[in-house]
């Protein structure tokens, strides 16, 4: 009995154990979703071969930031496909029960042409907020992909000139010395 009860703790203890902050170099965690056309999104699968920056937002205010980066990122680089980028809303508690509505709700406000530059996730709250060292539940979290799915460059926040431009200065480096 001793030894199933100091198993049980052990296994508590270890789940619930802090992650590790993800850092440039590291290999993005597999993060599954739906795209909002529906279709089955898991990244960094659905974009191998892409440089991509992923827009995380933890709560309905943090759209704001996410929409804000996003647009910039579109008006630099949306003719380029071998660049792209993902709105991804990280849904958890009891709006994962709202599902349906929630989606519908953002399918209503995102034109057809970009629904698959939304991934919608439900769950896994706590691990990706752990991950990207989450303090502002306003901000966007920023993490710019290279072409194989590593991490190039992390930030959190409201758009700013400075930092954008970094991260552009990151995706056309990328672009320019992969080949396509």
């Amino acid at each position: 009995m001793k030894r199933a009860a100091l198993a049980m703790t052990l296994a508590i203890a270890a789940a619930a154990a802090p992650l590790p902050r993800l850092a440039v170099g590291d290999a993005l965690p597999p993060l599954e979703g739906e795209f909002l056309t529906g279709r089955p999104a898991l990244l960094p699968r659905d974009s191998s071969g892409r440089v991509v920056l992923l827009l995380l937002g933890f709560s309905y205010e943090s759209r704001f930031a996410v929409e804000a980066w996003a647009r910039r990122f579109r008006n630099d680089f949306a003719t380029d496909r071998n660049a792209t980028f993902f709105e991804v809303p990280i849904i958890g508690g009891l709006a994962r029960l709202g599902k349906w509505f929630i989606d519908n709700g953002m399918r209503k406000g995102t034109p057809p042409a970009d629904r698959e530059n939304v991934i919608t996730v439900y769950g896994g709250v706590d691990p990706w907020k752990q991950r990207v060292g989450f303090s502002d539940p306003k901000a966007a979290y920023l993490i710019l992909l290279d072409q194989r799915g590593k991490i190039v460059r992390l930030a959190a926040g409201n758009p700013d000139e400075e930092r954008y431009q970094l991260f552009a200065s990151d995706v056309r480096g990328l672009l320019a010395r992969e080949p396509r």
